[in-house]
């Protein structure tokens, strides 16, 4: 782990690579942007994005251009190769079985999920914020993934942490009312909010899922500065990318 970059610890195979940005980068990024934003739609120019984008690439090596998604908070799974094309798809969570593929999830506080099967022939990404993670984007994700939930790997990336985040009655009800045991992700604070743990939550919905292997976590972007948040900065916040992708091809 450094300022500028994170490398994942998690045991996926050699052919498997994974790093996430801070917004500390090497980019060309200007204030209140850090150096390094990678969001098209957080307000800074497109031509300064396109440029950290490709500074990205140049600087982890990738084997082609990370595939960006149009994320909406919700649950589709796009199936990507390294093709790269001007249009983004709208999805919130993207896999690939091809080598050479670079997939790119962005944040600033949703939760980052990157999934691999244990030989390395498949990988995948999801962005889930309270909203995806509720309608099922980690288990849309692998059930795309094709293969049985015992033969994945899952890391969980940065994400604004349990005692950050309050949320209202309505969020805790979306998981609550879809298993019993989410009630543990949530703590009280004041009448009708709580304190809402999405890496707990990721968690258990991976466990459900039978996604045993899991690793990661243990972040908080909202207190640390190296990372893009949305509930310390507001709508002019950047977003940080967490990449995962097939060495080959």
């Amino acid at each position: 782990m450094t300022d500028t970059w994170i490398f994942p610890d998690w045991p996926a195979p050699a052919c498997v690579r994974a790093a996430v940005s801070t917004r500390e980068g090497p980019g060309v990024s200007a204030p209140p942007f850090g150096r390094f934003n990678l969001g098209l739609r957080s307000g800074e120019s497109a031509e300064v994005v396109a440029s950290n984008r490709g500074v990205l690439q140049q600087a982890l090596d990738l084997p082609s251009a990370p595939r960006w998604l149009h994320q909406v908070h919700g649950c589709t799974v796009a199936e990507l190769g390294p093709l790269s094309v001007a249009a983004e798809p709208q999805a919130d969570a993207a896999v690939s079985h091809i080598p050479g593929t670079a997939l790119a999830i962005l944040t600033a506080d949703c939760l980052p999920v990157l999934f691999c099967a244990d030989d390395g022939s498949a990988i995948g990404a999801a962005h889930a914020g309270w909203r995806g993670l509720a309608a099922g984007v980690l288990e849309a994700t692998i059930e795309q993934l094709q293969l049985a939930p015992s033969r994945l790997l899952a890391w969980l990336g940065p994400c604004i942490g349990g005692p950050s985040y309050e949320v209202g009655e309505e969020v805790r009800a979306a998981f609550v009312d879809h298993a019993a045991a989410a009630a543990a992700g949530f703590a009280p604070t004041r009448p009708g909010h709580w304190h809402c743990d999405l890496e707990r939550l990721a968690r258990q919905r991976l466990a459900a899922a039978g996604v045993v292997r899991v690793h990661g976590g243990g972040f908080d972007t909202f207190a640390d500065a190296r990372f893009y948040s949305y509930r310390r900065e507001g709508a002019r916040s950047g977003r940080f990318a967490s990449l995962v992708w097939l060495a080959g091809g």
